[in-house]
């Protein structure tokens, strides 16, 4: 199954093509920024009952390099299977398109990263017939943004950098600085950034501190996450409401009916709940016949 932080890695470059010239510089080279950029399919299965298919493919055009391909692939761990599949994808684009067609491997870890970023030649140690060199970007060189007016300058970086470092502890601080910086910034800008981080982050710890952030500095954004947690905040004062009531009345609260209360995210039926507290004899009668 594809994962949030999977499609994330890739698929921000779709959103900002010109993200890989600004991120060009941390990889070793100099792309300049593109002054066209064109999304293209991304399945590049042939006769061959083999599905391949690449995570985010973009046509780039310099006006110093002229056209070429970006192939966008984001890697969560090792695979030693990989390499060959994106030496295909590479000789299959530069076949089809007849373009330079370069590669870039997000990542999210060191370990990861570091393999990713080895080269692979196709042939034997004398043969290097074909040599596959990927560019990477991840923990090891994108960058720390802990500045507001930093991250403000480019929030898409930022939020990449908030991704890449995604399991790392100085995210924390990339992402205070990116909510800050997202303040005075138009909702169709700020909410493709809530959504690409928030998904990048995956389920590890930090996406609660994005959540958080989000909900008290950015409150006043609709996008899906933000309404998420507001419900979350609904549902939780709500079912606070139920235990006091049940609590005040001097009812016995079992172990079973503060489970099933403070587990339950649905307002409406926690509404329904408080109200049969302030009559119901005992604490498990507010559940009715449910």
């Amino acid at each position: 199954m594809v994962s949030p932080p999977h499609e994330a890695m890739h698929r921000i470059f779709q959103h900002d093509p010109g993200l890989f010239s600004r991120v060009s510089r941390f990889l070793g080279v100099d792309i300049p920024a593109p002054v066209r950029a064109t999304a293209l399919p991304t399945d590049l299965t042939e006769a061959s009952p083999v599905e391949r298919r690449v995570d985010t493919l973009l046509r780039l055009e310099t006006a110093e390099q002229g056209a070429f391909l970006l192939a966008v692939e984001a890697q969560g761990k090792k695979d030693p299977d990989k390499s060959a599949s994106w030496a295909y994808y590479v000789s299959y684009l530069w076949t089809k398109y007849r373009l330079p067609t370069a590669l870039l491997v997000v990542c999210q870890d060191y370990a990861t990263a570091g393999w990713a970023q080895q080269a692979v030649n196709s042939g034997p140690p004398q043969l290097p017939t074909l040599t596959l060199r990927p560019l990477v970007a991840g923990p090891h060189n994108m960058p720390v943004i802990t500045d507001p007016e930093e991250a403000r300058a480019d929030l898409v970086l930022a939020s990449l950098a908030a991704i890449t470092h995604a399991a790392e502890p100085v995210v924390n601080a990339i992402l205070k600085a990116l909510s800050t910086a997202l303040r005075d910034t138009p909702e169709d800008i700020a909410d493709p950034i809530i959504e690409f981080t928030a998904q990048g982050l995956g389920n590890r710890p930090a996406k609660h501190l994005w959540r958080n952030l989000v909900a008290v500095d950015l409150s006043f954004y609709k996008s899906y996450i933000s309404e998420e947690i507001r419900d979350e905040g609904r549902a939780e004062r709500g079912a606070e409401d139920v235990l006091f009531v049940l609590e005040q009345r001097g009812l016995d609260i079992s172990d079973d009916v503060r489970r099933r209360v403070t587990e339950c995210g649905n307002p409406e039926i926690l509404r329904t709940w408080l109200a049969r507290a302030i009559t119901a004899p005992t604490a498990e009668e507010i559940f009715g016949d449910e």
